[in-house]
């Protein structure tokens, strides 16, 4: 759930497949993730603190990968593990600036924590040198 409680990631089963899906709390209408579309199956959503981003663990071929989407910009930021490590969870600050994964490196489980403040902006509650609120629906 978004930190000002708007939005809702869960993961639902669409044609066999776990998929992800981004509700409105009030009313359940569900918004559209194009970009994730091709980068299935999809587990361990979440949100920042506007929901303007949206971070998720995908596959591509048969290598996990975590991903966070920009849903003001619509850009898909890929987060490459180096040294054949996979994603297992993954936790997103609020505000976006850090992201914890849970990976998995030659059989071991451990958590490593990515600063993202070069990559992305801060989604901040509003009155708190708010960044923009992500639209309803994709740009």
């Amino acid at each position: 759930m978004s930190g000002d409680g708007r939005l809702l990631a869960v993961v639902t089963e669409r044609r066999g497949r776990p998929t992800l899906q981004l509700r409105r709390v009030q009313g359940g209408r569900i918004l559209d993730l194009p970009q994730l579309n091709q980068h299935q199956p999809h587990s361990s959503p979440a949100l920042s603190w506007n929901g303007r981003y949206l971070a998720a663990i995908t596959q591509r071929g048969q290598r996990r990968l975590a991903v966070i989407l920009d849903r003001l910009t619509g850009r898909l930021h890929p987060l490459p593990l180096p040294g054949g490590r996979d994603p297992l969870r993954l936790s997103l600050s609020p505000d976006a600036r850090q992201i914890a994964l849970q990976v998995t490196d030659q059989g071991q489980w451990r958590v490593e924590v990515l600063d993202l403040s070069s990559m992305l902006e801060p989604d901040r509650p509003a009155g708190v040198r708010s960044t923009t609120r992500a639209p309803e629906t994709q740009p």
